[in-house]
């Protein structure tokens, strides 16, 4: 695993996606896989600054990247506020645009880009496990 830590600063984000699309080429993704991983990756962090950290500059996310056989799993960490995955809804696409929530939509799209995610809490320790596999591989 290949593990590097950045600023929880939206103006890190594009080191963060340099970091994770190396990898993922690496791990031989198409390039469609590639534009999903790196998505998911970017929505992950900006939540982690705005959401687990509350502003810029509090914390840092470190982001690990493991290949394998079957693909790329990437690893988010960060000290910030925890929450519960399951009590954010899954967005209602039906409705209006005026009838939608403002929250939701990342974690709808993180879930729909990877092909596993996972979420540990831990006292001073949130972690954020994110798969995707290879064509023909699930």
């Amino acid at each position: 695993m290949t593990t590097l830590t950045f600023p929880g600063r939206f103006d890190s984000l594009p080191m963060i996606a340099d970091f994770v699309r190396m990898s993922a080429q690496e791990a031989g993704l198409s390039s469609f896989q590639i534009y999903a991983v790196e998505t998911a990756v970017d929505e992950a962090c900006a939540n982690i600054i705005e959401h687990a950290y509350g502003g810029e500059d509090i914390g840092n996310i470190e982001c690990g990247c493991v290949i394998t056989e079957k693909g790329l799993t990437i690893i988010l960490r960060d000290t910030g506020r925890p929450f519960n995955p399951e009590n954010i809804k899954n967005p209602d696409l039906n409705s209006s645009l005026e009838e939608r929530s403002d929250h939701g939509l990342g974690l709808y799209f993180i879930r729909q880009w990877m092909d596993a995610v996972d979420f540990e809490f831990k006292p001073g320790s949130n972690t954020l496990t994110m798969s995707k596999f290879k064509e023909n591989q699930t």
